[in-house]
């Protein structure tokens, strides 16, 4: 697999009316302590102290370096979802962002969206040596209209889809830097953990269209790397 120059990246006009990201179940749940309050005016003071930690509210209020406040989406169905996406990153960044800043993932269908979270929570259970493990995906459908950059055709292929995240993952997120400073909308790219599948990365907030909830999943492993997803 070689480097690839942001200049060699293709653009596709994409239609995808439903895409599949997968987030875990616990960002559905109410506020932990809204049981203790019991008016409106408790209700705002929750949530002043909420927004002291929260990164979501943090990047709305234009207080995460990252993100432009004005780069956020308000008034929409599923902001806050969206906007999270953004205001939130895992320790070394993902495929197609660092650390600092997050992005919206999806997969075209579901199969895809399950076999990327899999593969992550397995790595976690790996770490740990121990496959006993069950946990709970909600589904957000997103639609996607307009040029993206395209990597499904790209040959041969490029060390931002390299298997082990020691090569893609450094290799993804300089791409991805490039592609962000000129203004792309986002990338479609082959599944590296779902033969066959295709997934797309959300560079803008604003690309992301018309999110509504979908089914409930629950993966759990028993024992061994092997996984088993179900419909709740």
């Amino acid at each position: 697999m070689t480097a690839l120059s942001a200049d060699a990246v293709p653009v596709s006009a994409i239609v995808q009316p439903q895409t599949v990201r997968l987030i875990p179940t616990r960002h559905f749940a109410p506020p932990v302590l809204g049981p203790l309050v019991d008016s409106e005016e408790e209700q705002g003071l929750l949530a002043e102290l909420e927004g002291l930690t929260n990164r979501r509210l943090k990047a709305e209020r234009g207080n995460v370096p990252a993100i432009r406040r004005e780069e956020l989406v308000y008034d929409r169905a599923g902001q806050s979802y969206v906007n999270a996406a953004f205001a939130h990153s895992r320790a070394g960044g993902n495929r197609f962002n660092d650390a600092a800043r997050g992005a919206w993932y999806a997969g075209f269908d579901v199969r895809t969206a399950l076999e990327e979270v899999a593969f992550h929570r397995t790595r976690e259970l790996r770490y740990i040596g121990h496959f006993e493990d069950s946990c709970r995906y909600r589904a957000l459908h997103a639609a996607f209209i307009g040029r993206f950059h395209d990597l499904r055709a790209v040959k041969p292929r490029p060390a931002c889809l390299d298997a082990d995240v020691a090569i893609g993952y450094p290799a993804g997120q300089e791409l991805a830097k490039v592609l962000i400073e000129r203004e792309s909308r986002g990338l479609v790219y082959p599944s590296v953990r779902h033969e066959g599948g295709t997934c797309l990365v959300a560079f803008q907030p604003g690309v992301v269209q018309d999110v509504v909830p979908g089914a409930e999943w629950e993966l759990c492993w028993t024992g061994s790397p092997d996984w088993k997803a179900t419909t709740v």
